[in-house]
């Protein structure tokens, strides 16, 4: 698929000269234009920072723990019964 039926979209940012610099200096090393020097590195800190997010990584020991919970039933207590009926209420209102 090409890029040319895709919408663009800008964004526009303000920074200090000498940060504009560093960046122009750092695509040159890497034979890029400052758009897509600022664009690749955007994106690799973004998916670093989903990943950091929403990806969870056990250690054996630990996933073996988890599983194990996730297969025992649930047993309710009074608290959490409460705690369901509580959001029950105000889920149905």
């Amino acid at each position: 698929m090409t890029n040319v039926h895709m919408k663009k979209e800008r964004i526009n940012l303000r920074l200090q000269l000498d940060a504009k610099r560093k960046i122009e200096r750092a695509a040159s090393f890497e034979g890029k234009k400052v758009s897509q020097f600022v664009l690749v590195s955007a994106l690799e800190r973004a998916e670093k920072a989903i990943r950091e997010h929403e990806v969870m990584t056990l250690n054996a020991k630990d996933s073996k723990a988890f599983f194990d919970a996730l297969e025992r039933p649930v047993r309710f207590n009074k608290t959490l019964s409460k705690a369901l009926k509580s959001r029950e209420k105000a889920v149905s209102k």
